[in-house]
């Protein structure tokens, strides 16, 4: 059976602020039922809260509704995410008086405060989940969508896959990529091959290896999958599509080890798909649009907002000249954000990943909370010089 996705669109018919995307949201937060769900329960608000000078994260506009929602059902909220982000999360606009509530770090002031959860993957035996997460009763992933160089995506599964864990795991999540040999020395010939193929990535993903001189390191993040390397290795470098997915992978494992935390029900899942930039808000600085605005959806079944979110934002086109000029529209195949971060970096497959895990259904109904309708262009509302309403 399909699950229920709602979404409010970014358009507006008329000039109303009860059209407007935080309007939208109030419907939404109303038809997931949220002041019914969280009485007398402690409820996480998982964000991403940047960092040094973004400014392409969520809004506190938005955030302070949906604070306001859990207030409203007699639940105490509070905002976190990492550490580093939520340290200087003031100079974005995120303060307790913003968004009416507290804002704690998920895993301590210094990456103490964590439950040890034994799982092995590549070369992993553990996760090291947040204690913010694991001891509150309700969670609302509230996520920005955007691009992101080593998953393509990210939206509500990276949010809580690599936001609700220790740094040190975080680490290790990201060396999963590297579990698949990719450079062999014996088909290298000489050093001369070796510095070719380093100097044949346009964008300077392949460097050679600090533990190893005579290695080359590949930073999976940078890499298109162009290919390029290929022409000059002779089969010494290989890109391999199993190194881009086991990150993809491992992302969905420590997404469901975090949701598994909660007890059936008391999750729920919110993308806010507006000024989406190539890369994670985590580097800190903010770039131009590449997709146009494609509104909030919201979801108890985090793989079916995914799939609606990346459904919705697949209708358009990269807006090409937004990105910028060190990236490289490869292929104009997939999902958009696949034509610049690689072929290799599937969203989708990512969703087929979650649904086999048991996270969700990649099946869902979509429910236009105030759809747009034909305009009544007599009715125009404009601000009282006064000012009142």
């Amino acid at each position: 059976m399909p699950s229920t996705v709602y979404w409010g669109s970014s358009q507006q018919t008329q000039l109303d602020h009860n059209e407007t995307l935080p309007a939208k949201l109030d419907l939404i937060l109303d038809r997931l039922h949220i002041r019914d769900r969280v009485k007398d329960k402690t409820v996480a608000i998982k964000m991403h809260l940047g960092g040094n000078i973004g400014y392409s994260v969520i809004h506190p506009v938005f955030v302070r509704r949906v604070v306001q929602a859990v207030l409203d059902g007699g639940g105490k909220p509070f905002v976190t995410d990492l550490p580093h982000a939520t340290a200087d999360a003031y100079t974005r606009g995120y303060t307790a008086e913003t968004l009416g509530c507290p804002i704690y770090p998920s895993t301590g002031l210094e990456e103490k405060w964590y439950k040890t959860v034994p799982y092995e993957y590549c070369q992993m035996t553990e996760f090291h989940l947040g204690g913010a997460i694991v001891e509150a009763d309700f969670l609302v992933d509230l996520a920005h969508v955007k691009g992101h160089p080593a998953t393509s995506y990210g939206a509500a599964i990276k949010n809580l896959a690599l936001g609700c864990v220790t740094g040190t795991t975080r680490s290790a999540m990201h060396d999963v990529s590297h579990f698949d040999p990719y450079f062999f020395k014996d088909k290298c010939p000489d050093e001369a091959t070796r510095v070719a193929i380093r100097e044949s990535c346009p964008f300077g993903a392949i460097v050679d290896d600090k533990e190893d001189p005579d290695g080359l390191h590949l930073h999976h993040f940078m890499c298109n999958q162009c290919l390029r390397c290929h022409e000059v290795a002779n089969g010494a470098f290989v890109i391999r599509r199993s190194n881009f997915m086991a990150f993809l992978e491992v992302n969905v494992i420590s997404a469901k080890l975090v949701l598994d935390t909660f007890a059936p029900g008391n999750a729920t899942y919110i993308n806010i798909a507006n000024h989406m930039t190539p890369v994670c808000d985590c580097f800190g600085f903010t770039g131009m649009a590449i997709l146009p605005d494609a509104g909030i959806f919201g979801s108890d079944d985090i793989v079916a907002v995914e799939q609606a979110t990346l459904d919705m934002t697949a209708r358009t086109p990269v807006i090409e000249e937004n990105l910028p000029l060190s990236m490289e529209i490869l292929s104009r195949e997939g999902h958009p954000l696949q034509w610049f971060q690689g072929p290799d970096k599937d969203p989708y497959e990512q969703m087929e990943i979650a649904e086999k895990m048991g996270l969700g259904s990649r099946e869902y109904e979509l429910v236009d909370v105030l759809p747009v309708r034909e305009p009544d262009y007599k009715k125009v509302h404009y601000i009282p010089a006064s000012g009142k309403k």
